[in-house]
């Protein structure tokens, strides 16, 4: 077949033909590679943690306590051996090498973000499609979700892990019921828009279920608003765990996590910065490359800010 000159095309032709796909602007978007990028080593280094990590997180040994980055100590094994080992973050008030409980704390973080962000996304997208297809239940449901908003985000966390027993689970269930408000508020106005097109409409009027119609014909245009908060979730849920963590409400001191290991080292800050100085670089790095992955996909999925750019 003879190809078409572009020159014969008409003018609304030329633009959809020359117009990216959704997929190839988010590649061109230059946030979203860096956000990818380093999101992508985070994660490498989590799921090498047991390779990375120069010890056991969890070994200590009383001679080697607070040592400076670079020294060699003793680190005592669970079978009572006393090894010679290079902090190379240095080692907290227990004799633990700070280095391995950075790298294991990864883990934690990226788990619990998007934990996080998956719960607040599955219970805010059920909600808002209740609150905006069907309207007796709009009233009560927002009201609900406004009196959840009016509370503090971290004072729900603190009260509901002060209530149970601090655990993963019940942190990412603490950290992800203010978010759900959030996400249901989102979902709803993304349907009280996509319920008045005509192929809603004309569903409707053919009969076809509700559950059908939201599952068919709204949900799928929710997509990209909905990927792009829950990155934001995702970065709020991490710190949030850090916060957590270090007022002492999170999880159990035991478990390596970065909120963890600055909690402990802020008693000898003056002296040791470094307990405090490398986990934080780890979730202010993490965090920000979260943040900047979200803003990147805002930028290329949102169709007002494609057209512009």
């Amino acid at each position: 077949m003879d190809e078409i000159p572009l020159q014969s095309l008409s003018v609304e032709t030329a633009i959809v033909v020359s117009q990216p796909s959704a997929w190839q602007r988010v590649r061109r978007n230059g946030s979203v590679r860096i956000g990818g990028l380093f999101l992508l080593v985070l994660t490498l280094v989590a799921l090498a943690a047991p390779w990375l990590g120069t010890v056991d997180p969890s070994l200590f040994d009383p001679a080697s306590r607070d040592l400076l980055p670079g020294r060699t100590g003793e680190i005592t094994t669970l079978e009572g051996q006393t090894l010679e080992h290079r902090f190379l973050m240095g080692s907290d008030s227990f004799g633990r090498d700070i280095y391995s409980r950075v790298i294991f704390g990864t883990r934690v973080s990226l788990v619990v973000g998007i934990a996080t962000a998956a719960v607040a996304v599955a219970f805010g997208v059920l909600f808002g499609l209740l609150a905006g297809f069907i309207r007796w239940l709009d009233g009560p449901l927002m009201r609900f979700m406004d009196g959840l908003m009016a509370i503090p985000a971290i004072l729900i966390a603190i009260a509901l892990v002060a209530m149970w027993r601090g655990s993963l689970l019940t942190v990412v269930v603490a950290i992800a019921i203010p978010e759900i408000p959030r996400v249901t508020r989102l979902m709803r106005s993304l349907v009280l828009t996509i319920r008045e097109e005509p192929y809603v409409e004309a569903a409707v009027s053919l009969g076809t279920p509700t559950p059908l119609i939201m599952w068919r014909h709204i949900l799928p245009n929710t997509v990209a608003p909905l990927i792009v908060q829950a990155t934001f979730i995702c970065a709020s849920g991490i710190l949030v765990e850090a916060i957590l963590s270090f007022l002492g409400v999170g999880l159990p001191p035991d478990i390596p996590t970065w909120g963890n290991v600055m909690a402990e080292g802020r008693a000898q800050f003056n002296e040791y910065p470094q307990n405090i100085f490398f986990p934080g670089i780890f979730l202010a790095v993490t965090v920000l490359a979260v943040n900047i992955l979200g803003d990147g996909l805002r930028d290329t999925l949102d169709p007002k800010m494609a057209r512009r750019g």
